[in-house]
């Protein structure tokens, strides 16, 4: 998330506004990255993520390469130096979506084509810049309190740091021992009256992430008290919305009567994923979208 100034994350979320709107309009497609190719490397499975990406690369006029872990195996049937430096011959851009960050620093410092951060086990900021899409959405300028109840995963810590840089109250509200790392503005804390009080958006992710599966039992036990009910969305705003990045495991960090009530606004969520993304891209290919 740190590779996107503020006025930058506002030009990609500016754009990906713009997108929207023109999309619902109907116009004549504008494709501004015909015949270029995008490689959709994907060490972690995926729904929204990969269609959307894949989406997005089509209706600007590119080709979408997917790639899986049984293509590449990277750091074992074959070197990421090496992975990086042929991709980037070819391809004009790569999406990774990868179990460790560390890979994926790797995969830049080495592709002569840009980069963009799909997923690790820390960050996740295309999510992060769909999730401040629906925000803005909701409450236009307003810099509103985000908090999010539950795990402080890669969710909550490129949403965060987005969240922070564009002037956004934000409060991660859980166990300690799940916080994130301490940073300026960001308010942690077990408590959730004093967490969500005055939020006007309430997120909440799985409380067993892809790799923690080792750490179940200890994780449904030391999250059962956060998990978001009526009785939690109460504690917020009245108007606040509910977000979730998908997919949820219901009845476990959230119910059916939020995750399906009038509150929730996690299909906006989802959809503003194409929108963002097909904003990241133009900006990161240097075209006109």
């Amino acid at each position: 998330m740190e590779d996107l100034s503020a006025d930058q994350a506002a030009e990609v979320l500016a754009l990906a506004r713009s997108l929207k709107s023109r999309s619902k309009g109907a116009p004549e497609p504008v494709r501004p990255v015909v015949g270029r190719t995008v490689a959709l490397v994907f060490e972690k499975a995926s729904l929204r993520t990969r269609v959307t990406f894949e989406a997005a690369i089509r209706d600007l006029g590119g080709h979408p390469v997917y790639l899986t872990r049984n293509d590449i195996d990277m750091g074992k049937r074959e070197a990421i130096k090496d992975v990086a430096s042929n991709l980037s011959r070819w391809c004009s851009a790569l999406v990774a979506r990868l179990f460790w960050h560390r890979h994926l620093l790797e995969l830049a410092h080495y592709s002569d084509a840009p980069v963009i951060n799909a997923l690790t086990e820390l960050e996740h900021p295309c999510q992060a810049l769909a999730d401040m899409l629906t925000i803005q959405e909701n409450f236009g300028s307003e810099k509103v309190k985000i908090a999010y109840v539950g795990d402080g995963n890669n969710v909550a810590r490129s949403l965060s740091k987005l969240a922070l840089q564009l002037g956004y109250e934000f409060a991660v509200v859980g166990p300690e021992n799940f916080w994130l790392d301490p940073a300026p503005g960001l308010l942690q804390t077990a408590s959730l009256e004093e967490g969500l009080a005055g939020a006007k958006a309430v997120y909440t992710d799985v409380w067993i992430s892809m790799g923690d599966e080792h750490e179940q039992e200890h994780r449904l036990k030391v999250f059962e008290a956060y998990q978001v009910d009526q009785r939690v969305m109460s504690m917020a705003s009245s108007d606040a919305i509910f977000l979730h990045c998908l997919p949820a495991r219901r009845g476990f960090e959230v119910v059916d009567e939020v995750i399906d009530g009038p509150q929730s606004r996690v299909v906006d969520q989802a959809e503003n994923r194409l929108y963002a993304q097909k904003a990241l891209l133009s900006k990161v290919l240097g075209v006109e979208a």
